[in-house]
């Protein structure tokens, strides 16, 4: 098997400061997380931007430049910058950060989506910030829009940009949204894949599951792939374990899990990390510095 990528998520927009004190939010903070996961395994980092002193997300392009430059002084790692954004965000507020600040990678979204995080207003009854609660009621009534007409803009000005697209498949249909760009020249080759698993919306975190995305994705493009996968929440290691073992790579990181363990809030991203590194370990998988994934990723830069 070709080196295990692993990326670190590092903030995300979908979890909130009442939930972990730990969640990264201001430029310093994000870009010190980014510098803890490449020491201990990380390759990729991906990168959303937040309010500095709210931590709600944000589309401000110098939040966002700020973040870039400290991440690229400290480190070392390959950035993957969000076009996702956050809910309310214009599709030309989700892309700005692409032609401005041109990451190695970008995330891209291939299909429209249900995204529910309203589920946590039954659960959390205290909140540090009101724009939490009102983010949270939002998800119940707006879809996560990522149009053809989207897919194909977002795809352009990445490939104008010299950003290669990292295709966000969170369900089986995403595929085959992705083979028909591909059919019609709108994506290029070869393409990363990331299939993410366990949102309220998306298919579900379950290892079955993960082999039926795989397989269909084998059939759709053959061996002509890379590909990564996250577990959304307790699922998360579990599911990192089955594509050590099927050869694919994985993401972690406080935007898709808070927990170490049962109970047990992780402190940092790095800790997430250290986590899926002894497992790499102990299933004889070694970890891909950033040089080596840029060659496993054929990322130009």
């Amino acid at each position: 098997m070709e080196k295990l990528i692993i990326t670190a998520a590092l903030t995300g927009s979908g979890v909130f400061p009442t939930m972990t004190p730990y969640i990264p939010i201001t430029p310093e903070q994000i870009s010190e997380e980014a510098r803890r996961s490449e020491e201990a395994g990380a390759a990729v980092v991906h990168l959303h931007a937040r309010n500095p002193k709210t931590g709600e997300p944000t589309p401000d392009i110098n939040v966002w430049r700020e973040i870039f430059d400290l991440v690229k002084k400290k480190s070392n790692v390959i950035i993957c910058t969000t076009t996702g954004g956050a809910l309310g965000m214009t599709r030309e507020e989700r892309i700005r950060v692409v032609p401005e600040l041109k990451a190695d990678m970008a995330s891209f979204n291939c299909g429209s989506m249900n995204f529910g995080l309203f589920q946590l207003l039954d659960k959390i009854k205290e909140w540090k910030y009101e724009w939490e609660v009102e983010y949270c009621k939002l998800t119940k009534d707006n879809a996560f829009l990522n149009t053809f007409g989207d897919m194909e803009y977002f795809c352009k000005v990445m490939y104008e940009n010299g950003v290669k697209p990292e295709l966000e498949i969170y369900d089986v249909g995403h595929l085959y949204n992705a083979k028909f760009m591909l059919s019609k020249g709108i994506l290029k080759k070869p393409i990363h894949m990331q299939f993410v698993m366990g949102t309220l919306g998306g298919i579900g975190a379950d290892i079955n599951q993960l082999v039926h995305l795989k397989n269909t994705a084998d059939n759709l493009f053959g061996k002509d792939y890379t590909w990564s996968v996250i577990g959304v929440g307790k699922n998360e290691f579990n599911i990192a374990a089955a594509a050590i073992t099927m050869g694919g790579h994985v993401r972690v990181g406080l935007e898709d899990n808070i927990y170490l363990r049962k109970g047990v809030l992780a402190k940092s991203n790095a800790e997430l990390v250290e986590r899926v590194v002894r497992l790499a370990d102990d299933l004889d998988r070694k970890i891909a510095t950033p040089d080596e994934a840029r060659k496993i990723l054929s990322l130009k830069r």
